[in-house]
């Protein structure tokens, strides 16, 4: 296990020296999206307003606050990226995604678009949001605002994680192998149990 201090955009060099289980935190920019979000943009056909090439994606629905012109944060959490799964591949393939940042990971179809276009998926833990909130230093912008709370939110943070990297462009999936090794030991457990 290794720790990376990136910045972003992040190249695919920085991305496919990344494996499961190292360490990362990073400066830059780092954009919100959510369900919406990406229905907006891949069912009914937006084209993001913005590059999202290189940069790292975070699954939220941010609670913020407009004053003025400017958006305020108040707290930014993470929410479960599985039943975000089938946009996965192609925010990787068609918009240059190079990280997804989430709980409880993605599925085979977006595992084989990180290998094949070096792209990572980074765990974060449960409950962090008061940290993440911390590490963000400035909601720059709000695009598709009538989206809110699932528009797409540019952000830019500093010394953002501790993320672990949970899906690699090498093809581990660690989500798998803690489920596999969970099936494996499963007989023995429940022999001393007593359980038939």
């Amino acid at each position: 296990m290794a720790e990376y201090h990136l910045t972003s955009p992040f190249s695919e060099q920085d991305i496919r020296q990344l494996r499961a289980g190292d360490i990362v935190r990073f400066d830059g920019r780092l954009f919100g999206i959510r369900d919406l979000t990406q229905i907006y943009m891949f069912d009914q056909h937006h084209e993001p307003p913005v590059s999202l090439a290189g940069y790292p994606c975070i699954h939220t629905a941010p609670s913020l606050r407009k004053a003025g012109d400017k958006w305020e944060k108040i707290c930014v959490g993470t929410t479960t990226s599985v039943r975000m799964d089938r946009f996965s591949p192609d925010l990787i393939a068609k918009y240059g995604v190079r990280a997804i940042i989430g709980k409880a990971g993605l599925y085979q179809k977006s595992l084989e678009a990180m290998q094949q276009y070096g792209a990572v998926y980074l765990a974060i833990v449960g409950g962090s949001a008061a940290l993440e909130t911390l590490q963000i230093e400035e909601v720059e912008a709000v695009y598709w605002e009538h989206l809110h709370p699932e528009a797409l939110y540019q952000f830019r943070v500093k010394n953002f994680g501790p993320l672990t990297v949970a899906m690699d462009s090498h093809g581990r999936h660690l989500y798998d192998e803690v489920r596999a090794e969970a099936a494996r030991r499963m007989p023995e457990i429940y022999k001393k149990l007593g359980v038939a």
